[in-house]
């Protein structure tokens, strides 16, 4: 078992740091916001009050920033105090340029690196079960693929530097997308006399089946694990998937993908987000389909 720093203790990071406990690993946690800190001292982490603090004598560093800029910007206090041979495993879902740049800065500072975001929202963060998509070396890997099963039903290595990002974006774009035409056709089939539960049997096990029918269906009482079932309390905040669209279209542009499918969602998920709907869960947008179909 290992001693790991841990940077970034809020809605994803602090249930991954306690499951990192429950596993057996000493956890070092630092956050910027009290009542994160508080929290997950509940949960068993050892909580300090600095980031250097957090990382001095740690195996492994893991940080769980709201974006790259973020974690740039703690790897200027991390490299100096981090443990010579410390690996740096970046949870954060970051633009791969920030994610590269990171990788870079650890490798000239003499640390190994992984970016690792992660699938699975809060409900696999609190459960352990989120798949991680790891961008680094085989070596890198395999160290944190062990440091990670915790709180990992899935560790995946996609590639080099960056990659595990690339995945993280391409799957989102698919999710975004998904979920949007889910609520399309739950609004349709409503609007035209047919019951969700009619839609929901069909769908659900023909060539519609996908996870945001079956995992996360906007339509509440159909699955026992969707969030409409809670008002939409978010599991992957609509606000996020927004954030991650942006990203999947950036790297769309750079690279010269056509991604027509993914400039309407980004589009559709913006108005929702105006709309008031950003702090709500993804599966949300079905109020948006609502409220833009004709009366």
């Amino acid at each position: 078992m290992a001693v790991i720093g841990f940077i970034g203790l809020g809605h994803m990071g602090g249930p991954m740091s306690a499951n990192l406990v429950k596993g057996g690993h000493t956890v070092r946690g630092f956050d910027l916001a009290p009542a994160a800190l508080e929290d997950a001292a509940k949960r068993g982490v050892t909580t300090v009050s600095s980031i250097a603090e957090a990382v001095a004598g740690a195996e492994a560093v893991i940080t769980m920033l709201p974006s790259g800029k973020h974690v740039l910007t703690a790897y200027d206090e991390i490299l100096p105090a981090a443990t010579p041979g410390a690996l740096l495993i970046d949870s954060s879902t970051a633009d791969v340029a920030d994610a590269r740049a990171a990788h870079q800065r650890a490798e000239e500072a003499g640390f190994g690196s992984i970016d690792a975001p992660v699938s699975g929202g809060t409900a696999g963060a609190e459960a352990g079960t989120l798949t991680f998509m790891v961008g680094g070396s085989e070596t890198d890997f395999q160290w944190a693929e062990g440091l990670l099963e915790p709180a990992a039903r899935k560790v995946i290595h996609c590639g080099g530097a960056g990659h595990g990002q690339v995945t993280k974006m391409c799957n989102n774009l698919i999710l975004g997308a998904s979920m949007i035409a889910v609520g399309e056709a739950f609004v349709l089939g409503e609007r035209l006399g047919l019951s969700h539960q009619a839609l929901y049997d069909v769908a659900s096990i023909s060539t519609g089946q996908c996870w945001a029918l079956t995992t996360n269906c906007p339509v509440p009482d159909l699955v026992e694990t969707s969030r409409a079932n809670h008002d939409y309390e978010p599991g992957f905040a609509s606000a996020l998937m927004l954030k991650d669209l942006k990203l999947a279209l950036s790297a769309a542009e750079q690279s010269g993908t056509d991604t027509e499918i993914g400039k309407l969602a980004t589009e559709l998920y913006a108005r929702f987000n105006e709309e008031g709907g950003g702090d709500q869960d993804f599966g949300a947008i079905i109020k948006s389909i609502r409220t833009h179909s004709t009366p």
